[in-house]
């Protein structure tokens, strides 16, 4: 391995990116050789350019950076992988490790610290925004099945159930019954309200 880190940053807000980039431009043994702005394009640039570390963030285009984050992690298990993300939620760090994340930060941390994590999870580290930790812990896990997460974030544009039941390939019943669980799991009263609570808690 070279002594410069090969770092892959992906962003889809433009300037958010260029930031970061200039950020850890400025440290001498950190060079971001490849930038992407969709999470479908981050396996193909990782492997272009032999990274070393993939910055991502959650939110992007093409797919989400945990699901980028899963695919890096099966295709080319030697890029240590850092999520970044804007909200706090406990969810999406649970999420993130079950991906193979090596470490989970949020976006607003000082640029030295963003530093000092792509250089430790280089070195085998795992590193983790203490803060989201204990949330994490004290939220416990995610009540919700994939089947129910699916339906849900079917439902989030106000499809009805018939509309819901032709996208996911499933009877008018079986939705039903996975949004009436769903509802039942989150405590709430209706689907509008699940999806809510569900995103709230990076569930979905």
């Amino acid at each position: 391995m070279s002594s410069t880190i090969k770092v892959l940053l992906a962003e889809d807000q433009s300037m958010v990116r260029e930031a970061l980039a200039a950020l850890l431009g400025l440290e001498a043994d950190i060079e971001v050789v490849a930038q992407v702005a969709r999470g479908d394009e981050v396996l193909a640039a990782a492997r272009a350019h032999a990274v070393d570390v993939a910055l991502l963030d959650i939110e992007m285009p093409g797919c989400t950076g945990i699901e980028a984050a899963a695919r890096l992690h099966r295709e080319l298990p030697a890029v240590k992988l850092v999520v970044l993300t804007t909200f706090g939620r406990p969810g999406y760090l649970r999420s993130a490790m079950e991906a193979g994340a090596d470490a989970f930060l949020v976006k607003d941390a000082p640029a030295a610290q963003l530093a000092e994590a792509v250089r430790k999870v280089l070195a085998g580290e795992r590193v983790i925004d203490p803060t989201l930790a204990a949330a994490a812990l004290a939220e416990g896990a995610n009540p919700l099945t994939d089947r129910e997460r699916e339906v849900l974030r079917a439902a989030a544009d106000g499809s009805t159930n018939a509309e819901l039941a032709k996208a996911l390939h499933l009877s008018q019943g079986t939705v039903r019954n996975y949004l009436s669980t769903a509802i039942q799991k989150l405590a709430v009263r209706n689907r509008t309200e699940a999806v809510r609570i569900a995103r709230e808690k990076g569930w979905l």
